[in-house]
């Protein structure tokens, strides 16, 4: 929970921390900032954090079920997970 008078978080831990899932993110509007920012990394570049990765884990779980026919269903995905899981 956010408090919006001073914008701090007023739960600090993780079990209360929402990730959002791929149903929790519309349309997304790719913009480019043309102006590089030295204090931020090297680079100089920006990151969107995680909207930008909400379908990643999903995505690469998938794509391990469609190449071995297993699915797993908690991350991390380890081979150990993927050898114990029946077909």
């Amino acid at each position: 929970m956010l408090d919006n008078r001073l914008g701090r978080f007023m739960n600090h831990n993780l079990d209360e921390y929402h990730i959002p899932a791929h149903a929790d993110i519309h349309d997304i509007e790719v913009i480019f900032v043309d102006e590089p920012d030295a204090e931020v990394t090297p680079l100089g570049v920006k990151g969107l954090g995680e909207i930008g990765i909400v379908g990643t884990a999903g995505a690469v779980a998938n794509a391990i079920f469609h190449a071995t026919g297993r699915r797993v269903r908690s991350l991390p995905i380890t081979i150990d997970k993927l050898l114990d899981e029946p077909a």
